[in-house]
């Protein structure tokens, strides 16, 4: 079983947040740009729908990303 494990960076530096930045756009964007990994996306959700997003998040029920489509995107 893969682990992924995140960051909030909140209590990072400025300057460490911006090297973490940069490091990101020049070593993963290439890779999604050219479709090398692609992220896994279980639901699109319009915003309304927010608090049903959270609880499949709570429940541990999210295989892939919960997106969020905001009022007026296609």
């Amino acid at each position: 079983r893969l682990t992924i494990t995140g960051s909030t960076l909140r209590n990072r530096p400025p300057s460490e947040k911006g090297r973490i930045a940069r490091a990101l756009q020049e070593s993963v964007w290439p890779l999604l740009e050219q479709r090398a990994i692609v992220p896994v996306i279980q639901r699109v959700l319009p915003l309304t729908s927010a608090v049903e997003a959270h609880r499949l998040l709570e429940a541990d029920q999210a295989m892939g990303k919960i997106v969020l489509r905001m009022p007026g995107d296609a």
